[in-house]
């Protein structure tokens, strides 16, 4: 099953575990907005903080643009808890069948 169904099917599932355990143990996440790194275990923690809240809104229009063995980019639309909304695009790195980085662009849209 490819990266893309996999990570959707967690987020779908609220299973933080199946998540995480996609990402390499190397793994970093450059986030759009600060250029803050985080780490696998504090992309874990964030995850599963989204998971656990009942008011996070998961994002829409999920769809894949182009995954093979090396790289994944996806594109979606999301709600901050800021209140904007935001078009981004995720490109995720892969080696040997795990997320080693993902990094995000975003565009703010009107509502």
């Amino acid at each position: 099953m490819a990266i893309f169904e996999q990570l959707h099917q967690a987020l779908s599932a609220r299973d933080a575990k199946a998540y995480v355990n996609l990402l390499d143990d190397g793994y970093h996440f450059i986030r759009h907005r600060s250029g803050t790194v985080l780490n696998k275990s504090e992309m874990e923690a964030l995850i599963c903080s989204m998971m656990d809240s009942e008011t996070f809104r998961w994002p829409q229009d999920v769809r894949y643009i182009y995954e093979n063995d090396e790289i994944l980019v996806e594109h979606h639309i999301a709600d901050s808890a800021d209140g904007n909304t935001e078009a981004v695009l995720a490109v995720h790195i892969i080696k040997d069948g795990k997320i080693i980085r993902t990094e995000t662009g975003a565009t703010s849209i009107d509502a």
